[in-house]
C-alpha cells in the first residue's frame, strides 16, 4: 500500500475514532433526556424583579401594579419557552430516536397554545395571600392549594392503604378486588390504595365528610390539581420506571408540588372530578404512575382519561378539602379533550389502561362562615 492511501487511511480512522470519542455519555442525574447537560430537580426561584412586584402589588393592588406583573411573567414565561425551542432544535440535531423530538415538540406547541392561561395561573398564585416564604415547607396533612380559591387545601399525599383500610372497618364498604380475601395486601400500608372506582373515591370523601361538618370534601378538578402539583421539574426524583411497582407515599418526600405535597408525580394515576370535553362518562386523572413515560407524569398532560362508572383498572383518591360552599363551575382546561370530543379513541389509551390503578387525593374546604 503506497504512502499517501496509509496517510488517508489513518486519518479516516482517527477521524471514525474521535467521532465515537465525543459521543455524549448519559447523564445519570437526567430523567426527562438522558443526555440532557442541564438538570433540573427542583421548581425555579423567582427572580428579584418578579418578587418586588409581587410585593408591589399588595402593598397597593392597582391596576398599573397588576399590569406590571402581568410583562413580568409574560417574560418570564417567554424566556422558558425560548429554552425549549431551543432545546427542540438541538434535538432535532441530536436526538438517536424521533420519539425525543416529538416529545419536545408537543411540549412546546402546548405551552404556545395555554400561554396565555398559564400566565393567568401564575397571576392567581401571587395574588394569593397564603402564599408566603416557606408555605411548601409545612407538613401538615392538608395544604393551601394556592391561586385556586380561597380555603382551599389538598391532602399532603394519596390516600394510602391504611387509610382506605380504615373506611372500609368503619363503613362495610367493598374493599378493592385487588386485596387478597379483602385484607390489606401486606407490608402495604404506606403506599396509596389502588383499584378503586371513581364511586369509590367519592364515597371516601363523603365518609371524611360525615366525619368532620366544618369542612367539606371531594375529588379535586382537574384545574385544582394542577394548581396544587405546579410545574413538574423534568428530573425531579419520584417513582416513574424508578421500581417495579408502587412506593410508599414518603419515598420522594424531597420532591414536592407548588403547594408542598408529595408523591404527586409517578407511582400512580389519581382521580380528578373533571370529565373530558364531551365525554361525561369519563374523567381525566393526573399524574402518571411508577410505569408511565415521564412525559405523562407532566402536569400540564392534560388527554388521559379513564371511564368513570366501574374500570377494570381503577385510580385511588387525593383527599381534597374547601372550607365553605362548594366551587362554582369552571370553565373548561386548555387543551381538554380538544378534537377528542365523545367516545373518539385516544392514541396510546389502550396501552394506558394497562398501566397501574388510579389512586385519589380529596380536597377539603372549611364550611364555617369567615368574617
Amino acid at each position: 500500500m503506497d504512502a499517501p492511501l496509509k496517510n488517508c487511511l489513518a486519518a479516516v480512522c482517527a477521524i471514525a475514532a474521535g467521532a465515537l470519542c465525543a459521543a455524549p455519555a448519559a447523564n445519570p442525574e437526567a430523567k426527562l433526556h438522558r443526555f440532557s447537560t442541564v438538570i433540573e430537580k427542583e421548581r425555579p426561584l423567582l427572580s428579584q424583579e418578579t418578587l418586588r412586584l409581587i410585593a408591589a402589588w399588595r402593598r397597593d393592588p392597582s391596576e398599573a401594579y397588576l399590569a406590571a406583573l402581568r410583562r413580568q411573567v409574560a417574560a418570564n414565561y417567554d424566556r422558558v419557552l425560548a429554552r425549549k425551542k431551543a432545546k427542540l432544535e438541538e434535538l432535532r440535531q441530536t436526538a438517536r430516536h424521533a420519539s425525543k423530538v416529538e416529545e419536545m415538540q408537543a411540549i412546546v406547541d402546548e405551552m404556545v397554545r395555554d400561554r396565555e392561561a398559564r400566565i393567568e395561573q401564575s397571576l392567581n398564585r401571587f395574588r394569593d395571600p397564603r402564599l408566603r416564604p416557606g408555605s411548601r415547607e409545612a407538613n401538615a396533612p392538608w395544604l393551601p392549594v394556592i391561586g385556586a380559591g380561597q380555603k382551599v387545601s389538598i391532602g399532603r399525599t394519596p390516600v394510602t392503604v391504611a387509610d382506605y383500610a380504615a373506611f372500609v372497618r368503619a363503613t362495610g364498604h367493598d374493599a378493592p378486588k385487588s386485596w387478597p380475601g379483602g385484607e390489606p395486601p401486606a407490608g402495604k400500608a404506606d403506599h396509596p390504595v389502588t383499584d378503586v372506582s371513581l364511586a369509590d373515591a367519592e364515597a371516601y370523601c363523603a365518609w371524611l365528610a360525615a366525619q368532620d361538618p366544618t369542612a367539606r370534601y371531594r375529588l379535586p378538578t382537574a384545574l385544582e390539581w394542577e394548581y396544587a402539583a405546579g410545574h413538574m421539574p423534568k428530573d425531579a426524583d419520584f417513582n416513574c420506571r424508578e421500581r417495579d411497582g408502587t412506593a410508599p407515599v414518603e419515598a420522594y418526600a424531597e420532591t414536592r408540588a407548588a403547594c408542598g405535597a408529595i408523591d404527586m408525580w409517578g407511582n400512580c394515576w389519581e382521580w380528578t372530578a373533571t370529565p373530558p370535553a364531551g365525554a361525561p362518562s369519563e374523567r381525566l386523572v393526573k399524574g402518571g404512575s411508577w410505569k408511565a413515560p415521564r412525559t405523562d407524569c407532566r402536569t400540564e398532560q392534560r388527554e388521559i382519561r379513564r371511564p368513570a362508572p366501574a374500570p377494570t383498572r381503577r385510580p385511588g383518591p387525593r383527599r381534597h378539602r374547601r372550607q365553605g360552599h362548594g366551587l362554582r363551575p369552571r370553565g373548561p382546561l386548555p387543551g381538554h379533550g380538544r378534537a377528542r370530543g365523545g367516545s373518539a379513541p385516544v392514541p396510546g389509551r389502550r396501552a394506558r389502561r394497562r398501566e397501574p390503578f388510579r389512586a385519589a387525593r380529596p380536597t377539603r374546604r372549611d364550611a364555617r362562615r369567615t368574617p
